[in-house]
């Protein structure tokens, strides 16, 4: 069977995208697997070190603005549109896909319009709460909308061709590690707090305050990573400014990335975090404990409403950016982590709302779709 993927610009579009693709490989070893993105340099990193075959087709995004730049970018972004959809149709009769698979960026849309077009099976998975544009543009098209949250199927213009799957995770969040190997300290719980792989200069301000306050109070360990390269250091100095020695005391520590950030995760008595789809997808279905900070820069406030779901499972506390200072995350922790039953509860609660077997469910409606 061969398999078609669209997907691009952000790891939320493309990791459900591998998570899939992993799970139909695994069932057909012999299955031909192709990924089509727009040339972001993430597509080009993670598609490739996952082991499938990635190809680019030129495609932008529309500006919400009415200036002359705006305007101008928008009339690129639809002839990049009529391009890309004879582009599509030319790699389709190439490889002729048993069904077309998009989770996300604009490179969805011409690539699953035209699949459509030609009869060829079509889904597309959503993992926000607020559909995307190109979900919205595609769900009266695809046969199957693929949505990360039960109970918002009317959102929808075509309810019944919805479906709640949950929001497939890389197979790695499966498994764990030491605590040695991760150089934490099992006597104190540990907080894991990161914003993302672009980071947030302003908020990782207000972690430094955050993590001053705890060298001071020495509540517990704290793993933090700043989203980009040198942002480990600016903390630090930070650090140092507000009076922390030069050696950050054992138990705290900060990096640019966490590589492995699923076997941190795993370990985690609370995290700290943006409210992306896939983000929270992994810490429900690991069961977390959660403060989510949703990204107030998304559109559509995807985050806000992303984070209103986890919070009504009462999986997560929800802290607006705004209202988000170093010492009022601070209370919150030392709170939760003096209320035992409480925390219990909320790892319940976002196991609950986990959805291990998304990729598994998902790979099954595609098949259902090629018989």
């Amino acid at each position: 069977m061969n398999f078609l993927f669209a997907c691009g610009g952000t790891a939320g579009h493309i990791n459900p995208a591998l998570a899939i693709a992993s799970e139909l490989r695994q069932r057909f070893p012999d299955a031909k697997i192709l990924f089509v993105g727009a040339g972001r340099e993430l597509e080009k990193k993670l598609i490739p070190r996952a082991g499938f075959h990635l190809v680019n087709i030129k495609m932008s995004g529309l500006r919400r603005g009415f200036s002359p730049d705006d305007l101008l970018y928008n009339m690129r972004t639809l002839r990049n549109l009529t391009t890309a959809g004879i582009k599509a149709e030319t790699l389709m009769e190439r490889f002729k896909p048993d069904a077309v698979i998009g989770t996300g960026g604009y490179i969805c849309y011409p690539v699953l319009r035209r699949a459509a077009q030609l009869g060829i099976p079509t889904v597309v998975h959503e993992s926000n709460a607020v559909p995307g544009l190109t979900t919205k543009m595609l769900s009266a098209t695809v046969d199957r909308v693929l949505i990360s949250f039960p109970g918002l199927e009317d959102v929808y213009r075509r309810p019944e061709r919805v479906v709640f799957t949950g929001t497939p995770v890389r197979a790695g969040c499966f498994s764990s590690q030491t605590d040695a190997e991760l150089n934490v300290r099992r006597e104190k719980p540990l907080i894991v707090s990161f914003w993302g792989s672009l980071g947030a200069e302003h908020m990782n301000e207000k972690i430094s305050e955050f993590i001053m306050l705890n060298i001071e109070a020495d509540l517990f360990d704290h793993i933090h990573a700043g989203g980009k390269s040198g942002s480990a250091e600016v903390i630090k100095q930070r650090l140092r400014q507000r009076g922390a020695p030069d050696e950050l005391p054992p138990g705290i520590e900060i990096r640019d990335y966490i590589e492995n950030m699923h076997l941190v995760i795993d370990k985690a008595d609370v995290v700290i975090c943006r409210a992306g789809g896939s983000t929270i997808a992994e810490i429900t279905m690991m069961g977390k404990p959660a403060i989510l900070i949703p990204s107030p820069y998304v559109t559509n406030n995807q985050q806000v409403e992303n984070a209103g779901q986890v919070v009504k499972s009462g999986g997560a506390i929800m802290l607006h950016d705004k209202d988000c200072t170093g010492r009022s995350l601070f209370e919150i922790v030392a709170s939760l982590l003096e209320d035992k039953d409480r925390l219990s509860a909320m790892a319940e609660a976002q196991k609950a709302l986990g959805r291990p077997g998304a990729a598994g469910g998902i790979a099954d409606i595609i098949l259902s779709l090629c018989n």
